[in-house]
């Protein structure tokens, strides 16, 4: 037999170097533990609550009385603090509820060697299809035996999945600048490799990245008029990052990601719908919300002036308005 060549050999060599540098270097690599991180119950404010769900402790706020219920699911990077400015009028006259959805706000995170597969849709509690079983199991855990939900970009992919298991328990969907045909999150073929042992060991850095520079140009890039972001909300959106192993269930809400396909389901939707976009969303194009609401039978539209990727941030009373033209019917 004969023998490789010496430039065979020493490509070989380089191909084997290769390999076990990507096998073993992420091994290598030091991951300084998170400094000034806390139990996420010592971040509350006064009016938080937990209730422990589908073995997650969930942190909420409950405002308002009464049988009709609005659910508010936020967006990606977010937390219940983005319904701060909406929360008091929407629950004038009705229970509304803001909850932090897994790997995001004050609730708890869970990592791998704290969950079985099994137990979870999607084998994880931060995949969307768990998102949705949690979101009804809130509703069980509060007593509330159906709602109007509110979701926010991927929250919104959220509440148009739970409303499709769950029609029973959705009275409507009020969908803002939802992720439904631009969904986000790496390419659906890097999900094998995202999984891996060395890039699990390497994605909390990657979580970390998020939450820095990073973090200010997305939140930046969230709103119609930047200067009008004040200390107080930059504070409030960077309070989670405090709370113990957020940087990793980040990492796992990401891997957990995978294409919904919403888009072609919209037939499939048996409640009314409203679709709510800002006229300038650099996130989610304003043009991607509006034929939304065109292919969803039946479904309204409401244009936010003056606002980017959160009009329930930027444009508060109008938003509001828009809600309550649609909640009130023809």
């Amino acid at each position: 037999m004969k023998r490789p060549s010496r430039t065979a050999r020493w490509v070989l060599g380089v191909l084997g170097a290769l390999l076990l540098i990507l096998l073993v270097g992420p091994f290598l690599v030091p991951i300084a533990p998170l400094e000034d991180t806390v139990p996420a119950r010592e971040l509350a404010d006064d009016d938080s609550q937990f209730a422990t769900v589908n073995g997650i402790e969930v942190h909420y706020k409950d405002q308002g009385s009464g049988e009709d219920a609005i659910v508010l699911l936020h967006g990606f990077g977010a937390s219940s603090f983005s319904w701060r400015d909406v929360m008091p009028a929407l629950s004038a006259d009705r229970r509304v509820v803001a909850f932090d959805r897994p790997s995001a706000g004050l609730t708890q995170r869970l990592m791998p060697n704290e969950w079985n597969p099994a137990d979870y849709a999607g084998g994880s509690p931060y995949s969307p299809e768990a998102q949705a079983d949690l979101t009804v199991a809130l509703l069980d855990e509060l007593g509330i035996e159906h709602a109007v939900l509110v979701g926010h970009s991927a929250g919104g992919s959220v509440a148009m999945l739970t409303a499709l298991k769950y029609p029973e328990r959705v009275e409507a969907l009020v969908l803002v600048d939802p992720a439904i045909y631009t969904e986000g999150g790496p390419p659906a073929f890097l999900y094998p490799l995202l999984k891996t042992p060395q890039m699990r060991r390497l994605g909390p850095l990657v979580g970390r990245a998020l939450g820095g520079p990073a973090g200010e140009r997305i939140l930046k890039l969230a709103w119609h008029d930047p200067s009008r972001i004040t200390d107080e909300i930059r504070e409030g959106y960077r309070l989670p990052l405090r709370a113990e192993n957020w940087d990793r269930a980040l990492w796992e809400l990401t891997v957990a990601r995978r294409p919904l396909d919403l888009g072609e389901r919209l037939d499939e939707l048996t409640v009314p719908v409203l679709v709510v976009s800002g006229d300038d969303d650099r996130i989610v194009p304003t043009e991607e919300s509006r034929r939304l609401a065109e292919e969803i039978t039946g479904a309204d539209f409401a244009l936010i002036t003056d606002a980017g990727h959160v009009p329930h941030e930027e444009q508060p009373a109008a938003f509001l308005e828009a809600i309550g033209t649609f909640l009130e019917g023809p």
